[in-house]
């Protein structure tokens, strides 16, 4: 697994042995990076829930985000999550956070949040209503899951506003719903 694009691009990120954790796949990041550059500049700030080895979220400092948050409830996934923004050279743009992403509250506004439940959790749902508030206006919330089990289409403020399928992963992209 490595980094796609930006300042960083090319190098490799550690991954945990094992399932444990079920990494972004390159081809996947890849598009959903290039989805999110055709809709605009790189946000300032990004939050990556469920985030295992961050490479949403440092793919996303490696584009040009200035602070990402990663929120992650497994010890050893935080630690390898900090390991990985070090050796980027992004440690002081990264916080991380070691919690259950639903007993979490974000402060502030982000451009981009990801979400990347295991398929097995059923709360990408609750997670969606989670973050609807914390979202800039102008942002984009990306939710990847199992293709047969799509998210909602609306999520408190969010709106679906697009889904791509990448083999067995879905991508759901919401929107702040404008009246």
């Amino acid at each position: 697994m490595r980094i796609i694009g930006g300042t960083v691009g090319g190098r490799t990120l550690k991954a945990r042995k094992g399932r444990a954790t079920r990494p972004t796949a390159d081809r996947v990041r890849e598009a959903i990076f290039n989805i999110l550059a055709a809709r605009g500049p790189t946000p300032e700030r990004v939050l990556d829930l469920y985030a295992g080895t961050g490479a949403m979220g440092l793919e996303a400092l490696s584009r040009g985000a200035a602070q990402a948050v990663f929120v992650e409830s497994d010890g050893a996934a935080c630690a390898l999550i900090r390991e990985n923004a070090r050796e980027l050279g992004f440690a002081g743009a990264s916080a991380v956070v070691c919690s259950p992403v639903l007993k979490w509250r974000p402060e502030g506004r982000f451009g981009w949040i990801f979400l990347d439940p295991p398929y097995a959790l059923t709360e990408l749902d609750r997670a969606l209503d989670l973050v609807s508030g914390f979202v800039d206006d102008d942002g984009v919330v990306v939710a990847e899951h199992d293709w047969r089990r799509a998210p909602g289409e609306t999520h408190g403020g969010l709106a679906l506003s697009e889904v791509r399928r990448y083999g067995q992963t879905g991508v759901s992209l919401f929107r702040r719903a404008h009246e």
